[in-house]
């Protein structure tokens, strides 16, 4: 009998730690680099790059970063909500932006590169303008990260998925070049 709670407890317990999986979308500038940030947290499963926010259906990277499609870089994030809380996930998303930049993230510039939270959960929306108006009554500047209503998610080309993974030199020197680890680092964002 015991061996067969045993095996029976190997087939249930990981069904109901996958039955809970939550996404949520997030853009912070390239997603190469937010996909790295995620990956790295226990209790998230996966993290997708793509496009998120425009008029476009499945449009491709150049379509995007030219601005023919209203859509921003984002990623979507699946995590386990019993494991990971949406608030640590969104400290993690502050702490790996600069929240002060309108106009894109660290060397990309334009509406493609711009951080942004799409989300149509009250309880998620509530958090974020908690963590908003922390950050401006610590750094006494306006946070430029957008809140938009989530209305759709494209996967990037399959060569965007896990670049960091899979071309590490050419993403470290992206990442270097940039400067957003060392602007990040400078920032110190306030979290209260």
């Amino acid at each position: 009998m015991k061996i067969f709670l045993f095996f029976l407890g190997l087939i249930i317990i990981p069904f109901l730690a996958f039955s809970g999986t939550k996404s949520v979308y997030f853009a912070g500038g390239c997603f190469w680099c937010v996909e790295e940030a995620f990956e790295k947290l226990d209790g998230v499963e996966e993290v997708y790059s793509g496009y998120s926010g425009g008029h476009v259906d499945n449009p491709t990277y150049k379509q995007v970063v030219n601005g023919q499609t209203g859509h921003i870089e984002a990623v979507k994030i699946d995590f386990n909500p019993n494991l990971i809380s949406t608030k640590k996930l969104l400290k993690t998303l502050f702490l790996n932006i600069d929240p002060f930049d309108s106009g894109g993230q660290f060397c990309d510039r334009g509406y493609s590169y711009k951080s942004a939270i799409f989300s149509n959960d009250k309880e998620l929306l509530r958090q974020v303008g908690d963590l908003i108006n922390t950050i401006e009554v610590n750094h006494d500047k306006k946070v430029e990260v957008l809140i938009l209503p989530f209305k759709n998610f494209f996967l990037a080309e399959d060569y965007h998925q896990n670049y960091y993974k899979n071309n590490p030199i050419r993403y470290n020197y992206y990442k270097i070049s940039c400067g957003r680890e060392r602007k990040i680092k400078n920032l110190r964002v306030n979290l209260g």
